[in-house]
């Protein structure tokens, strides 16, 4: 039963087509994190591309809003992969958006529980605990910050699964950013990898094909050029996009338009 679980399954991403809060869960609205104003009764988020970037200011609720799917997708809201609990939370004080998985209800096609979630904050300890658990491809604190989280991306993030990053760029130059970048375009082309991503990088944001969400404290936008507000936003990230395919796209038949 467990290899069949674990067999692949011959479906495109992106396998979470939606999440919506269901109101009769929350015991108590004041409480964090359902007391965000983003967590309105009728909140709902849908899926319709295998690679979206969310992007806001701090404080906006994206790191929580990713914590909550991690959990509902079988994650510790930590970091890691299903199954893996790299951090004691046993004398934790602090509230964290794990909690809203018990509020949220899911639509998947199929369900996709491989995979990971990566917290740059908790990446020491997931690295450890991965050297704990005698992982053959660990060792990722053996080499400088940005070369560590790259090499944990290469090893980890190209199998079939459900992937959220939170800030991937914080230890990365903008240089090996684009070589996220290069990471991202295999894990898409692949066709099997379902990527949730929040991220203060306009590099990261210039991804092509990519569905680019900006949260606000109340609400979602798509990210468009018609949109006022966001015009000045929007010109900036279309001249990165344009220089990320020039850059990592030079085959004339690899380039994305």
């Amino acid at each position: 039963m467990a290899s069949r679980r674990n067999r692949p399954i011959n479906l495109p991403a992106p396998y979470l087509k939606r999440i919506w809060l269901e109101p009769s869960r929350i015991t108590d609205r004041e409480a964090y994190p359902f007391c965000l104003p983003l967590l309105r009764d009728d909140f709902e988020l849908s899926f319709d591309r295998a690679i979206t970037i969310i992007v806001g200011e701090n404080g906006t609720g994206k790191s929580t809003l990713l914590e909550g799917i991690a959990v509902l997708a079988g994650y510790d809201e930590a970091g890691g992969g299903k199954g893996y609990r790299p951090v004691d939370h046993s004398n934790a004080i602090e509230a964290m958006g794990g909690q809203l998985s018990s509020a949220f209800r899911a639509s998947w096609l199929p369900k996709v529980t491989n995979g990971w979630f990566f917290r740059a904050e908790s990446f020491f300890s997931v690295a450890r605990y991965l050297d704990a658990a005698g992982s053959l491809h660990a060792d990722f604190l053996s080499h400088s910050h940005g070369e560590g989280f790259m090499r944990f991306f290469e090893e980890r993030c190209q199998r079939q699964g459900i992937y959220i990053f939170d800030e991937p760029e914080s230890a990365l130059s903008p240089a090996r950013q684009m070589e996220f970048l290069k990471l991202m375009r295999r894990m898409d082309a692949s066709g099997h990898c379902k990527i949730i991503m929040a991220t203060h990088s306009p590099v990261l944001m210039a991804y092509p094909d990519a569905r680019l969400l900006r949260l606000s404290k109340h609400d979602f936008d798509v990210v468009a050029k018609k949109h006022p507000a966001l015009l000045a936003e929007v010109e900036k990230l279309v001249v990165a996009r344009e220089t990320a395919n020039r850059a990592l796209f030079q085959d004339a038949s690899d380039l994305i338009v």
